[in-house]
């Protein structure tokens, strides 16, 4: 498995801080900005990560902004995105077993690094399950398709 990494300059830490955690759960990633901490606009880093997704160059997603709000907007206008801001381990996990998240957005001004590092265990380790949600996940197909 592939994951592209972004954050804006309120993730940096946090994002250096999961990738050790990454690295331990054997999963390649790829980071895709900001490398400090001067303010930049989050926009940027949410739509190259989601595009890498979208496009298949890499199978999952994880950003981080301050709140996790603006990278979620964001993901969520990518065609085939689901991003999923979680803050503790049942919506992580409730995200990938339900609802097929792709992409994991995490707040670095809300939880600290342990918790996020926790989020994000439960997230990869996490499958989806498939059944009747394989039914709700194309029905968000087809709105997004209708958007076209």
């Amino acid at each position: 498995m592939k994951v592209a990494i972004g954050c804006d300059h309120a993730g940096v830490s946090m994002k250096n801080a999961l990738v050790p955690v990454l690295d331990e759960l054997s999963i390649e990633w790829e980071d895709f900005g900001t490398k400090d901490e001067e303010s930049v606009d989050y926009p940027d880093f949410g739509e190259k990560v989601s595009e890498a997704v979208s496009k298949g160059i890499v199978d999952r997603g994880i950003l981080i902004c301050g709140t996790g709000i603006g990278m979620s907007i964001v993901a969520n206008k990518v065609h085939g995105i689901r991003a999923a801001l979680c803050q503790e381990d049942y919506s992580a996990k409730m995200s990938r077993l339900h609802n097929d998240a792709n992409v994991l957005v995490l707040p670095g001004r809300i939880i600290d690094k342990k918790k996020a590092g926790e989020i994000l265990k439960t997230w990869f380790t996490t499958d989806f399950e498939g059944g009747r949600h394989q039914k709700r996940l194309d029905k968000i197909k087809d709105i997004e398709e209708k958007q076209k």
